[in-house]
Protein backbone atom coordinates (compact mmCIF):
# COMPACT_ATOMS: atom_id res chain seq x y z
CA UNK A 1 0.00 0.00 0.00
CA UNK A 2 1.38 3.28 -0.92
CA UNK A 3 2.30 5.57 1.74
CA UNK A 4 2.87 9.67 1.60
CA UNK A 5 3.56 10.58 5.38
CA UNK A 6 6.19 12.05 7.56
CA UNK A 7 8.04 10.29 9.74
CA UNK A 8 8.58 12.53 12.50
CA UNK A 9 10.53 10.08 14.63
CA UNK A 10 13.91 10.79 12.54
CA UNK A 11 15.79 14.39 11.56
CA UNK A 12 16.63 17.70 13.65
CA UNK A 13 13.56 18.79 16.43
CA UNK A 14 12.62 21.83 16.05
CA UNK A 15 13.14 21.72 12.06
CA UNK A 16 10.55 18.94 12.18
CA UNK A 17 8.76 20.54 14.89
CA UNK A 18 8.40 24.42 12.57
CA UNK A 19 7.92 22.53 9.42
CA UNK A 20 4.80 20.75 11.35
CA UNK A 21 4.19 23.97 13.36
CA UNK A 22 3.96 26.51 10.75
CA UNK A 23 1.56 25.34 8.57
CA UNK A 24 -0.91 24.44 11.53
CA UNK A 25 -0.65 28.10 12.41
CA UNK A 26 -1.28 29.10 8.95
CA UNK A 27 -4.24 27.11 8.69
CA UNK A 28 -6.10 28.29 12.07
CA UNK A 29 -5.07 31.96 11.47
CA UNK A 30 -7.00 30.63 7.89
CA UNK A 31 -10.09 29.26 10.06
CA UNK A 32 -10.06 32.35 12.53
CA UNK A 33 -10.05 35.26 9.46
CA UNK A 34 -12.69 34.18 8.14
CA UNK A 35 -14.77 35.02 11.22
CA UNK A 36 -12.17 38.33 11.74
CA UNK A 37 -13.29 39.11 8.03
CA UNK A 38 -17.19 39.04 8.10
CA UNK A 39 -16.45 41.27 11.50
CA UNK A 40 -14.66 43.98 9.63
CA UNK A 41 -16.87 43.76 6.74
CA UNK A 42 -19.92 44.19 8.68
CA UNK A 43 -18.55 45.95 11.09
CA UNK A 44 -19.28 48.72 8.62
CA UNK A 45 -22.58 48.40 9.25
CA UNK A 46 -23.04 48.76 12.88
CA UNK A 47 -22.13 48.03 16.19
CA UNK A 48 -25.78 46.02 16.36
CA UNK A 49 -24.72 44.33 12.80
CA UNK A 50 -21.66 43.38 14.47
CA UNK A 51 -23.96 42.07 17.35
CA UNK A 52 -25.98 39.58 14.86
CA UNK A 53 -22.60 38.16 14.06
CA UNK A 54 -20.93 37.90 17.65
CA UNK A 55 -23.82 35.48 18.47
CA UNK A 56 -23.58 33.55 15.49
CA UNK A 57 -19.48 33.62 16.10
CA UNK A 58 -20.61 32.15 19.41
CA UNK A 59 -22.44 29.18 17.98
CA UNK A 60 -19.49 28.34 15.22
CA UNK A 61 -17.28 28.27 18.09
CA UNK A 62 -19.39 25.74 19.63
CA UNK A 63 -19.96 23.83 16.31
CA UNK A 64 -16.08 23.26 15.82
CA UNK A 65 -16.00 22.08 19.45
CA UNK A 66 -18.30 19.10 18.07
CA UNK A 67 -16.07 18.64 14.96
CA UNK A 68 -12.85 18.65 17.28
CA UNK A 69 -13.94 15.00 18.46
CA UNK A 70 -13.10 13.63 14.69
CA UNK A 71 -10.41 15.52 14.09
CA UNK A 72 -8.69 15.05 17.21
CA UNK A 73 -9.19 11.52 17.18
CA UNK A 74 -7.59 11.05 13.91
CA UNK A 75 -4.52 13.59 14.70
CA UNK A 76 -3.86 10.91 17.09
CA UNK A 77 -4.16 7.58 16.10
CA UNK A 78 -3.68 7.97 12.66
CA UNK A 79 -0.37 9.82 14.21
CA UNK A 80 0.48 6.51 16.77
CA UNK A 81 -0.52 3.98 13.96
CA UNK A 82 2.11 5.45 11.65
CA UNK A 83 4.50 5.99 14.26
CA UNK A 84 4.18 1.45 14.70
CA UNK A 85 4.53 1.33 11.18
CA UNK A 86 1.23 -0.20 11.12
CA UNK A 87 0.26 1.96 7.60
CA UNK A 88 -3.24 -0.27 7.27
CA UNK A 89 -4.62 0.25 11.13
CA UNK A 90 -3.99 4.17 9.77
CA UNK A 91 -6.28 4.09 6.76
CA UNK A 92 -9.22 2.47 8.77
CA UNK A 93 -9.01 5.24 11.59
CA UNK A 94 -8.81 7.70 9.03
CA UNK A 95 -12.27 6.27 7.38
CA UNK A 96 -14.03 6.37 10.79
CA UNK A 97 -13.01 9.54 11.41
CA UNK A 98 -14.49 11.04 8.70
CA UNK A 99 -17.68 8.10 8.72
CA UNK A 100 -17.87 9.99 12.33
CA UNK A 101 -17.69 13.39 11.17
CA UNK A 102 -20.70 13.32 8.43
CA UNK A 103 -22.89 11.55 10.90
CA UNK A 104 -22.01 14.05 13.59
CA UNK A 105 -22.00 17.14 11.42
CA UNK A 106 -25.72 16.01 10.08
CA UNK A 107 -27.11 15.91 13.02
CA UNK A 108 -25.78 18.80 14.97
CA UNK A 109 -26.74 20.97 11.46
CA UNK A 110 -30.62 19.74 11.75
CA UNK A 111 -30.75 20.80 15.30
CA UNK A 112 -29.03 24.51 14.58
CA UNK A 113 -31.70 24.96 11.67
CA UNK A 114 -34.67 23.68 13.83
CA UNK A 115 -34.19 24.89 17.15
CA UNK A 116 -32.04 28.59 15.70
CA UNK A 117 -34.92 31.03 17.03
CA UNK A 118 -34.71 29.51 20.48
CA UNK A 119 -31.21 28.66 20.76
CA UNK A 120 -30.70 33.03 19.92
CA UNK A 121 -33.10 34.09 22.04
CA UNK A 122 -30.47 33.01 24.86
CA UNK A 123 -28.65 36.04 24.24
CA UNK A 124 -31.29 38.84 25.28
CA UNK A 125 -30.77 40.27 22.15
CA UNK A 126 -33.38 43.10 20.60
CA UNK A 127 -36.19 41.53 18.27
CA UNK A 128 -34.43 42.68 15.34
CA UNK A 129 -30.74 41.72 15.64
CA UNK A 130 -31.99 38.15 16.64
CA UNK A 131 -34.14 37.73 13.42
CA UNK A 132 -31.49 38.17 11.37
CA UNK A 133 -29.33 36.18 13.54
CA UNK A 134 -31.76 33.28 12.75
CA UNK A 135 -31.68 33.65 9.13
CA UNK A 136 -28.13 33.79 9.23
CA UNK A 137 -27.80 30.67 11.55
CA UNK A 138 -30.17 28.49 8.91
CA UNK A 139 -27.96 29.58 6.45
CA UNK A 140 -24.51 28.53 7.46
CA UNK A 141 -26.28 25.08 7.97
CA UNK A 142 -26.17 24.32 4.32
CA UNK A 143 -22.19 24.11 5.02
CA UNK A 144 -21.90 22.47 8.43
CA UNK A 145 -21.43 18.73 7.72
CA UNK A 146 -18.80 19.46 5.22
CA UNK A 147 -17.28 21.87 7.31
CA UNK A 148 -17.10 18.59 10.18
CA UNK A 149 -15.98 16.23 7.64
CA UNK A 150 -12.81 19.18 6.63
CA UNK A 151 -12.32 19.49 10.10
CA UNK A 152 -11.64 15.07 10.09
CA UNK A 153 -9.44 15.51 7.03
CA UNK A 154 -7.26 17.95 8.81
CA UNK A 155 -6.48 15.97 11.34
CA UNK A 156 -5.64 12.87 9.12
CA UNK A 157 -3.11 14.92 7.12
CA UNK A 158 -2.01 16.31 10.87
CA UNK A 159 -1.23 12.96 11.93
CA UNK A 160 0.41 12.22 8.79
CA UNK A 161 2.99 14.88 9.49
CA UNK A 162 1.69 16.68 6.23
CA UNK A 163 0.01 19.57 7.66
CA UNK A 164 0.95 21.83 4.65
CA UNK A 165 -2.41 20.48 2.87
CA UNK A 166 -4.93 21.41 5.17
CA UNK A 167 -3.41 25.47 5.30
CA UNK A 168 -3.08 24.94 1.16
CA UNK A 169 -7.02 24.02 1.31
CA UNK A 170 -7.79 26.48 4.01
CA UNK A 171 -6.16 29.23 2.56
CA UNK A 172 -7.39 28.90 -1.13
CA UNK A 173 -11.31 28.63 0.51
CA UNK A 174 -10.61 32.11 2.50
CA UNK A 175 -9.36 34.06 -0.51
CA UNK A 176 -12.30 33.02 -2.39
CA UNK A 177 -14.53 33.76 0.95
CA UNK A 178 -12.82 37.28 0.71
CA UNK A 179 -13.71 38.07 -2.63
CA UNK A 180 -17.28 37.00 -2.30
CA UNK A 181 -18.15 38.46 1.10
CA UNK A 182 -18.43 42.06 -0.23
CA UNK A 183 -20.33 41.10 -3.72
CA UNK A 184 -22.88 39.78 -0.86
CA UNK A 185 -22.47 41.86 1.94
CA UNK A 186 -22.94 45.36 -0.33
CA UNK A 187 -24.36 44.40 -3.22
CA UNK A 188 -21.67 45.52 -5.50
CA UNK A 189 -21.33 44.74 -9.63
CA UNK A 190 -24.38 42.27 -10.39
CA UNK A 191 -24.63 40.85 -6.78
CA UNK A 192 -27.66 42.12 -5.05
CA UNK A 193 -27.25 44.00 -1.47
CA UNK A 194 -27.65 40.89 1.00
CA UNK A 195 -26.09 43.09 4.57
CA UNK A 196 -25.13 40.09 6.74
CA UNK A 197 -27.01 37.70 5.45
CA UNK A 198 -24.75 37.86 2.21
CA UNK A 199 -21.34 37.47 4.91
CA UNK A 200 -23.60 33.91 5.27
CA UNK A 201 -23.45 32.73 1.82
CA UNK A 202 -20.07 33.76 1.41
CA UNK A 203 -19.03 31.43 3.94
CA UNK A 204 -21.63 28.62 3.05
CA UNK A 205 -19.60 28.73 -0.68
CA UNK A 206 -15.89 29.19 0.67
CA UNK A 207 -16.86 25.96 2.84
CA UNK A 208 -18.40 23.71 0.49
CA UNK A 209 -15.20 24.50 -1.73
CA UNK A 210 -12.88 23.90 0.84
CA UNK A 211 -14.40 20.28 1.43
CA UNK A 212 -14.36 19.70 -2.24
CA UNK A 213 -10.98 20.23 -2.41
CA UNK A 214 -9.86 18.16 0.28
CA UNK A 215 -11.84 15.08 -1.71
CA UNK A 216 -10.61 16.13 -4.91
CA UNK A 217 -6.60 15.66 -3.25
CA UNK A 218 -7.54 12.53 -1.89
CA UNK A 219 -8.86 11.21 -4.91
CA UNK A 220 -6.00 12.18 -7.24
CA UNK A 221 -3.18 13.03 -5.11
CA UNK A 222 -0.66 10.23 -3.89
CA UNK A 223 -2.53 9.65 -0.94
CA UNK A 224 -0.94 10.07 3.15
CA UNK A 225 -1.81 6.71 4.14
CA UNK A 226 -3.00 5.04 0.87
CA UNK A 227 -6.41 5.83 -0.53
CA UNK A 228 -9.57 5.54 1.93
CA UNK A 229 -13.14 5.41 1.55
CA UNK A 230 -14.53 8.55 3.15
CA UNK A 231 -17.72 6.65 4.01
CA UNK A 232 -17.62 3.09 5.69
CA UNK A 233 -19.62 0.36 7.85
CA UNK A 234 -18.01 1.39 11.14
CA UNK A 235 -16.28 -0.92 13.47
CA UNK A 236 -16.55 -0.34 16.78
CA UNK A 237 -13.40 -0.96 18.25
CA UNK A 238 -12.07 2.04 15.96
CA UNK A 239 -14.99 4.37 16.48
CA UNK A 240 -14.48 3.57 20.92
CA UNK A 241 -10.75 4.80 19.84
CA UNK A 242 -11.60 7.60 18.10
CA UNK A 243 -14.39 8.32 20.55
CA UNK A 244 -11.78 7.81 23.75
CA UNK A 245 -8.93 9.93 22.02
CA UNK A 246 -11.12 12.96 20.57
CA UNK A 247 -14.10 12.76 23.03
CA UNK A 248 -12.33 14.26 26.15
CA UNK A 249 -10.73 17.28 24.06
CA UNK A 250 -14.28 17.72 22.30
CA UNK A 251 -15.92 17.71 25.37
CA UNK A 252 -13.51 20.46 26.97
CA UNK A 253 -13.74 22.86 24.41
CA UNK A 254 -17.72 22.79 24.18
CA UNK A 255 -17.79 23.31 28.15
CA UNK A 256 -15.12 26.03 26.94
CA UNK A 257 -17.59 27.75 24.38
CA UNK A 258 -20.65 26.94 26.07
CA UNK A 259 -19.25 28.83 29.47
CA UNK A 260 -18.30 31.77 27.10
CA UNK A 261 -21.86 31.53 25.49
CA UNK A 262 -23.11 31.71 29.00
CA UNK A 263 -20.44 35.13 29.67
CA UNK A 264 -21.47 36.64 26.72
CA UNK A 265 -25.16 36.68 28.45
CA UNK A 266 -23.20 38.22 31.16
CA UNK A 267 -21.68 40.62 28.76
CA UNK A 268 -25.24 41.43 27.41
CA UNK A 269 -27.15 41.88 30.94
CA UNK A 270 -24.64 44.45 31.97
CA UNK A 271 -23.46 45.96 29.05
CA UNK A 272 -26.35 45.46 26.22
CA UNK A 273 -24.94 45.13 22.57
CA UNK A 274 -21.84 46.49 23.19
CA UNK A 275 -20.88 44.55 26.10
CA UNK A 276 -21.61 41.47 23.79
CA UNK A 277 -19.65 43.19 20.85
CA UNK A 278 -16.60 43.54 23.13
CA UNK A 279 -16.53 40.20 23.71
CA UNK A 280 -17.14 38.31 20.85
CA UNK A 281 -15.16 41.15 18.93
CA UNK A 282 -12.45 41.27 21.45
CA UNK A 283 -12.05 37.11 21.94
CA UNK A 284 -11.68 36.75 17.91
CA UNK A 285 -9.04 39.46 17.97
CA UNK A 286 -7.39 37.85 21.12
CA UNK A 287 -7.38 34.44 18.89
CA UNK A 288 -3.81 35.25 17.43
CA UNK A 289 -2.79 33.96 20.64
CA UNK A 290 -4.78 31.51 20.50
CA UNK A 291 -4.66 30.26 16.97
CA UNK A 292 -0.66 30.34 17.37
CA UNK A 293 -0.57 28.37 20.26
CA UNK A 294 -3.40 26.18 18.92
CA UNK A 295 -1.02 25.80 15.78
CA UNK A 296 2.09 24.71 17.74
CA UNK A 297 -0.26 22.22 20.28
CA UNK A 298 -1.58 20.37 17.61
CA UNK A 299 2.17 20.68 16.24
CA UNK A 300 3.06 18.79 19.25
CA UNK A 301 0.03 15.84 19.01
CA UNK A 302 1.15 14.75 16.14
CA UNK A 303 5.23 15.12 16.47
CA UNK A 304 4.87 13.46 19.85
CA UNK A 305 2.11 10.99 18.99
CA UNK A 306 4.40 9.01 16.54
CA UNK A 307 7.22 9.35 18.76
CA UNK A 308 5.55 8.23 21.47
CA UNK A 309 4.74 4.94 19.49
CA UNK A 310 8.15 4.42 18.54
CA UNK A 311 9.72 4.75 22.26
CA UNK A 312 11.03 8.31 21.58
CA UNK A 313 9.46 10.47 24.57
CA UNK A 314 12.49 12.57 24.83
CA UNK A 315 12.24 13.42 21.31
CA UNK A 316 9.16 15.01 22.41
CA UNK A 317 10.40 16.65 25.49
CA UNK A 318 12.89 18.33 23.85
CA UNK A 319 10.38 19.59 21.16
CA UNK A 320 8.12 20.67 23.87
CA UNK A 321 11.03 22.98 25.63
CA UNK A 322 11.63 24.20 21.86
CA UNK A 323 7.87 25.15 21.49
CA UNK A 324 7.65 27.13 25.21
CA UNK A 325 11.05 29.08 24.91
CA UNK A 326 8.58 30.44 21.36
CA UNK A 327 5.33 30.64 22.78
CA UNK A 328 6.85 32.71 25.61
CA UNK A 329 8.60 35.10 23.25
CA UNK A 330 5.70 35.54 21.01
CA UNK A 331 3.44 35.85 24.39
CA UNK A 332 5.38 39.18 25.31
CA UNK A 333 5.06 40.73 22.01
CA UNK A 334 1.04 40.21 21.64
CA UNK A 335 0.62 41.09 25.55
CA UNK A 336 2.85 44.57 24.87
CA UNK A 337 0.12 45.27 21.91
CA UNK A 338 -2.52 44.19 23.20
CA UNK A 339 -2.17 46.57 26.29
CA UNK A 340 -0.36 49.76 24.37
CA UNK A 341 -2.62 49.76 21.54
CA UNK A 342 -5.82 48.00 22.53
CA UNK A 343 -7.61 50.95 21.32
CA UNK A 344 -6.26 50.80 17.48
CA UNK A 345 -6.63 47.62 17.03
CA UNK A 346 -10.19 47.20 17.73
CA UNK A 347 -10.80 50.39 16.27
CA UNK A 348 -9.56 48.07 12.57
CA UNK A 349 -12.61 46.25 12.78
CA UNK A 350 -15.34 48.38 14.47
CA UNK A 351 -14.59 52.12 13.84
CA UNK A 352 -16.67 53.39 16.48
CA UNK A 353 -15.78 55.04 19.80
CA UNK A 354 -17.63 53.87 22.31
CA UNK A 355 -17.00 49.97 20.64
CA UNK A 356 -13.08 51.12 20.70
CA UNK A 357 -13.49 52.25 23.91
CA UNK A 358 -15.06 49.29 25.34
CA UNK A 359 -12.73 46.87 23.47
CA UNK A 360 -9.84 48.76 25.25
CA UNK A 361 -10.29 47.97 28.02
CA UNK A 362 -11.14 43.82 27.26
CA UNK A 363 -7.60 43.82 25.49
CA UNK A 364 -5.27 45.74 28.10
CA UNK A 365 -7.08 42.91 30.61
CA UNK A 366 -6.51 39.86 28.74
CA UNK A 367 -3.38 41.05 27.27
CA UNK A 368 -1.73 40.42 30.80
CA UNK A 369 -2.55 36.49 30.59
CA UNK A 370 -1.43 35.81 26.76
CA UNK A 371 1.21 33.79 27.94
CA UNK A 372 -0.42 31.94 30.21
CA UNK A 373 -2.94 30.84 28.00
CA UNK A 374 -0.18 29.60 25.64
CA UNK A 375 1.08 27.59 28.03
CA UNK A 376 -1.87 25.92 28.68
CA UNK A 377 -3.08 25.24 24.71
CA UNK A 378 0.73 23.86 24.28
CA UNK A 379 0.83 21.97 26.70
CA UNK A 380 -2.68 20.51 25.68
CA UNK A 381 -0.95 19.02 22.61
CA UNK A 382 1.55 17.01 25.06
CA UNK A 383 -1.13 15.06 27.08
CA UNK A 384 -2.99 14.40 23.35
CA UNK A 385 0.30 13.16 21.71
CA UNK A 386 0.80 10.53 24.50
CA UNK A 387 -3.05 9.61 24.38
CA UNK A 388 -3.69 11.11 28.14
CA UNK A 389 -6.80 13.66 26.88
CA UNK A 390 -8.67 13.23 30.26
CA UNK A 391 -6.24 15.45 32.27
CA UNK A 392 -6.16 18.91 30.23
CA UNK A 393 -10.32 18.31 30.07
CA UNK A 394 -10.37 18.12 33.90
CA UNK A 395 -8.07 20.81 34.01
CA UNK A 396 -9.92 22.98 31.70
CA UNK A 397 -13.51 22.46 32.67
CA UNK A 398 -13.16 23.02 36.13
CA UNK A 399 -11.72 26.60 35.96
CA UNK A 400 -14.20 27.59 33.04
CA UNK A 401 -17.38 26.63 35.17
CA UNK A 402 -15.42 28.98 37.93
CA UNK A 403 -15.83 31.59 35.68
CA UNK A 404 -19.29 32.08 35.59
CA UNK A 405 -19.89 32.05 39.71
CA UNK A 406 -16.37 34.13 39.86
CA UNK A 407 -18.09 36.65 36.61
CA UNK A 408 -21.49 37.18 37.76
CA UNK A 409 -19.93 38.45 41.43
CA UNK A 410 -17.27 40.72 39.77
CA UNK A 411 -19.59 42.07 37.18
CA UNK A 412 -22.27 43.22 40.51
CA UNK A 413 -19.51 45.10 41.98
CA UNK A 414 -16.88 46.70 39.23
CA UNK A 415 -19.44 46.26 36.33
CA UNK A 416 -18.66 44.56 32.87
CA UNK A 417 -14.63 44.77 33.49
CA UNK A 418 -15.45 41.65 36.20
CA UNK A 419 -16.35 39.78 32.93
CA UNK A 420 -12.74 39.97 31.84
CA UNK A 421 -11.34 40.03 35.09
CA UNK A 422 -12.55 36.37 35.80
CA UNK A 423 -11.97 34.79 32.17
CA UNK A 424 -8.14 36.79 33.34
CA UNK A 425 -7.97 34.97 36.38
CA UNK A 426 -9.18 31.51 35.49
CA UNK A 427 -6.64 31.64 32.41
CA UNK A 428 -3.68 31.84 34.56
CA UNK A 429 -4.92 29.29 37.09
CA UNK A 430 -4.92 26.97 33.84
CA UNK A 431 -1.61 28.20 32.34
CA UNK A 432 0.11 27.11 35.78
CA UNK A 433 -1.43 24.27 36.64
CA UNK A 434 -1.48 22.21 33.35
CA UNK A 435 2.54 22.41 32.99
CA UNK A 436 2.85 20.93 36.18
CA UNK A 437 0.58 18.31 36.05
CA UNK A 438 2.10 16.81 32.78
CA UNK A 439 5.74 16.87 34.30
CA UNK A 440 4.59 14.21 36.90
CA UNK A 441 2.90 12.44 33.85
CA UNK A 442 5.91 12.81 32.13
CA UNK A 443 8.37 11.03 35.01
CA UNK A 444 6.05 8.28 34.63
CA UNK A 445 6.24 7.74 31.15
CA UNK A 446 10.05 8.09 31.27
CA UNK A 447 10.18 5.19 33.46
CA UNK A 448 8.16 2.63 32.00
CA UNK A 449 10.22 3.28 28.90
CA UNK A 450 12.89 3.04 30.54
CA UNK A 451 12.04 -0.28 32.33
CA UNK A 452 11.22 -1.54 28.81
CA UNK A 453 14.12 -1.08 27.47
CA UNK A 454 16.35 -2.77 30.67
CA UNK A 455 13.62 -5.57 30.25
CA UNK A 456 14.25 -6.22 26.00
CA UNK A 457 18.08 -6.13 26.51
CA UNK A 458 17.39 -8.89 28.98
CA UNK A 459 15.71 -10.91 26.88
CA UNK A 460 17.65 -10.33 23.83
Amino acid sequence: MKSNYRDLTIGSILTGLLKLALPLMGTSFVQMAYNLMAMFWVGRLGSEAEATIGAIGMLLWLSSTIAILAMIGSEVSVGQSLGARKNRRALLFASHSTTIAVIIGVLWSAGFCIFAPQILSFFKLPANITTDAVVYLRMLTICLPFQFLSFAFSGIYNGAGRSVTPFTVNSAGLALNMVLDPLFIFGLGPFPEMGIHGAALGTVIAQLFVCGFFIFKLKVGAGIVGRFPILIKPRIEYVKRIFYLGAPVSVMNCIHSSINILLARVASSFGGHIGLMTQTTGGQIEAVTWTTSQGFSTALSAFIAQNYAAGKIERGKNAYLYTMTIMVSLGIVISAAFILYGKQIFGIIIPEEEAMAAGAEYLAIMGIVQIFMMFELTTQGMFNGVGRTIPPAVINMTFNLLRIPLAYILAKNIGIIGVWWAMAITTTCKGIILPIWFSFIYKGIKKKQLIKMGNNAIGS
